[in-house]
């Protein structure tokens, strides 16, 4: 994709600066370094990186990255605001220091909405333009290309469209390159979009280079940026896995993959084949999980494309249709952005679910009908006691391995555990946990003493300080994740207890399930299970 703003279809990143007023979410200067290169080698035309002069660490992410970033197909944006009222732009420092960050484009923020103008600038409607007209120009003087952010445009031209277009006429002869029309408030609804947008085209001609700039207040975000292309955008904003404040910004990568896979429109660069990058739609779920580890926000499963249960199946009459035909049961292809297809193993599964399941985790099941009988009928009968396998495929895979193989890998042999809870003060002071665990491994007895901030915590110490000693490579296994869920809550304390725990050995992660009467025996079934299936993937035999 070319960068020229003036042709082409132009996306436009705002992950670094809209995306991070996300509540909870901190960047440093470091997390936007490491964030950019995965905006670039996905294909985007240009990230904007902060605030220059009115955020100190956006100012020191600019003087870093015009020395630490090799962009290849984006260029970093500036974003600011136009000069105040009553000043000229020559003399604002805010606007000075736009051009002092040595980004090639800036993104200028500006009302458009007479309203926002007089009572929250408190200012009159002509300074307001003013302050758009000189502000562009003098960016441009000082070889800027100019991004106008048209803040509250739809509220505004729903109230006085005359003013709102005025404002947008005023970027333009000022030498603005694209006028982005922004929804703020998020409030829009598709067929408003449309509207106004053709109304803006209209006016404007057909040259001029409109975006669209969305929230998803009203769940509307991506439609209305789809909406908005229709209508004559060819500059379309958002932020990676839809960050933003309040309900968040438009999901750009929601919006990339429909405009690719449904409109036909490349509207990604494609890194140059022969130099051997990699880049575009494919890498689309690896660099959504990426940036999410960055951020430190968890994936949303649900997201469309790219979440862990986009392309997830359940039901049994599903899995007969995909076993003919995946695409029966999918709207697009899963692998044209880096996504997967999977099975859901649960009580609603049937025999087609599980060999496809299956096959996805290596058992090839078609020629032996006795066993996916069993493992169909065991499956059914686990979870009408609580187990649940849809977010545990470790522990299903333990079970397929139980029923071909006749047993799991002898790794060890449990003898006892337990585990003591002690507190010494009153109510605020922290408790200490305790755990012993008795077991054989490597032709040996082992007693293990393990503490924690809980009982299940110091079961997970103590368990790993006893396999060690055998299995060092257990060094390498962390628990990440631990949740509890109480089944059948109305029977009080007698109430099944269910487990799931997620546990990584740096490079990959896998969970495990756990069901009992109680925590403790549901969280010791899990770890068990979590061990057995990391030492077996690691390729290690029973010693």
């Amino acid at each position: 994709m070319s960068t020229d703003l003036t042709t082409g279809f132009q996306v436009y990143d705002t992950t670094l600066r809209d995306g991070a007023q996300q509540e909870g979410m901190n960047l440093s200067v470091a997390d936007k370094l490491a964030i950019a290169p995965l905006l670039d080698e996905l294909g985007v035309g240009f990230i904007e990186g902060g605030w220059p002069g009115a955020v100190p660490k956006d100012t020191e992410f600019f003087r870093r990255a015009a020395k630490e970033l090799d962009l290849r197909n984006a260029e970093l944006a500036a974003f600011g605001s136009t000069r105040k009222a009553g000043t000229r732009a020559v003399d604002d420092p805010q606007v000075r220091a736009l051009v002092d960050s040595e980004a090639p484009v800036v993104t200028l923020v500006a009302k458009h909405d007479i309203r926002h103008a007089e009572r929250a600038l408190r200012t009159t409607g002509e300074e307001n333009l003013a302050m758009i007209a000189d502000s562009v120009a003098f960016l441009v003087r000082e070889g800027r290309r100019v991004v106008v952010d048209a803040e509250h445009f739809f509220d505004g031209f729903r109230f006085d469209p005359r003013y709102s277009l005025q404002a947008v006429l005023a970027s333009f002869e000022a030498g603005a390159e694209v006028v982005c029309l922004c929804d703020t408030n998020g409030g829009m609804v598709p067929r408003h979009v449309t509207e106004i947008v053709q109304a803006v085209r209209e006016a404007v001609g057909p040259d001029a280079v409109l975006g669209m700039h969305a929230h998803n207040d009203s769940g509307c975000a991506v439609a209305n940026s789809l909406a908005a292309v229709e209508a004559g955008c060819t500059h379309v904003q958002g932020t990676v896995n839809g960050y933003g404040e309040r309900t968040g910004n438009a999901d750009l990568l929601s919006i990339v993959a429909n405009l690719e896979l449904k409109y036909a429109l490349p509207v990604l660069a494609r890194p140059d084949e022969a130099g051997g990058a990699t880049g575009g739609l494919p890498e689309l779920t690896r660099i959504a999980h990426a940036i999410a580890e960055i951020t430190n926000i968890s994936p949303f499963a649900r997201q469309p494309y790219v979440g862990a249960s986009a392309f997830a199946h359940k039901a049994g009459l599903h899995a007969s249709a995909i076993r003919v035909d995946p695409d029966l049961y999918q709207h697009t292809d899963p692998s044209l952005v880096g996504n997967d297809m999977r099975m859901l193993v649960s009580d609603m599964a049937g025999r087609a679910s599980i060999e496809l399941k299956g096959r996805e985790l290596g058992f090839d099941l078609s020629q032996q009908p006795e066993v996916l009988q069993r493992v169909t009928d065991r499956v059914k009968d686990d979870e009408a006691h609580g187990y649940t396998y849809e977010a545990a495929d470790a522990s299903f895979e333990l079970l397929l391995v139980e029923e071909i193989e006749g047993g799991r890998p002898g790794y060890f042999r449990v003898e006892s555990w337990r585990t003591i809870v002690e507190r010494s003060g009153g109510r605020g002071t922290p408790a200490t946990a305790e755990a012993t665990v008795k077991l054989h491994a490597g032709g040996e007895r082992h007693v293990s003493t393990g503490e924690g901030n809980g009982p299940v915590n110091a079961l997970d110490h103590a368990l790993r300080q006893a396999l060690l000693r055998v299995y060092p490579e257990l060094g390498s296994f962390e628990l990440i994740d631990f949740k509890v869920r109480i089944l059948d809550a109305m029977h009080g304390t007698d109430a099944v207890t269910r487990v799931l725990i997620e546990t990584s050995d740096g490079q990959t992660a896998w969970s495990t399930v756990g069901v009992g009467p109680n925590l403790l025996e549901a969280a010791w079934e899990a770890l068990t299970d979590s061990a057995i299936w990391g030492l077996r993937h690691h390729g290690i035999a029973p010693r």
